[in-house]
């Protein structure tokens, strides 16, 4: 097993940034006995929703995205909050970014989003049945429009790069929108 391989020496956390904190992980690989540092985002796990509404339409948000420094069409998503199960955290999410709500909340998967340096998990879910109930409550520091396209689109939309966060993909993927 490779994992017998590898030995914890030791772990720090370097430090906070609200959303995640960077660890360091020390590593001896055995039997040759090279010690190597590692660095990890220690992070809640994460939700991403496709939400669908009885018509067919999947509702999406589009917001600036700091990594690529521009807006991103994606799906709702966001934090697990502590005690918080996944999929109450889909919920909320949904209708605090969208004023959606959900008659019905499927697990399709749960994945780990990079695990080379990365310690969460993403769980992905599709809601079912979704209807603008009322306003989004966005946080100080969201600024998100949301749009409704029909499932049927999102394949071109994902193919032309429209949607190219990987998650968001990988979500669609879960729920077969990819396949033929």
């Amino acid at each position: 097993m490779p994992e017998k391989s590898w030995k914890l020496l030791g772990s720090r956390f370097v430090s906070d940034h609200r959303i995640f904190k960077l660890r360091e992980d020390r590593y001896r690989l055995e039997p040759e006995g090279i010690e190597q540092h590692f660095v990890v985002l220690d992070s809640a796990d994460w939700v991403n929703v496709v939400p669908i509404t009885e018509d067919g339409d999947v509702v999406l948000i589009r917001q600036f995205r700091h990594g690529l420094r521009r807006c991103v069409l994606e799906i709702p998503g966001g934090i697990v909050d502590p005690g918080e199960k996944p999929a109450e955290a889909a919920r909320r999410e949904l209708r605090e970014e969208t004023g959606y709500g959900a008659s019905r909340v499927r697990l399709l998967a749960s994945v780990a989003p990079n695990p080379a340096i990365q310690s969460n998990r993403c769980h992905c879910f599709v809601a079912e049945g979704v209807t603008f109930d009322t306003e989004p409550a966005l946080d100080p520091l969201e600024r998100i429009e949301v749009l409704l396209r029909p499932l049927s689109e999102i394949p071109r939309l994902i193919r032309e790069g429209e949607i190219d966060h990987s998650l968001v993909v990988v979500s669609f993927a879960l729920l077969g929108v990819m396949s033929g």
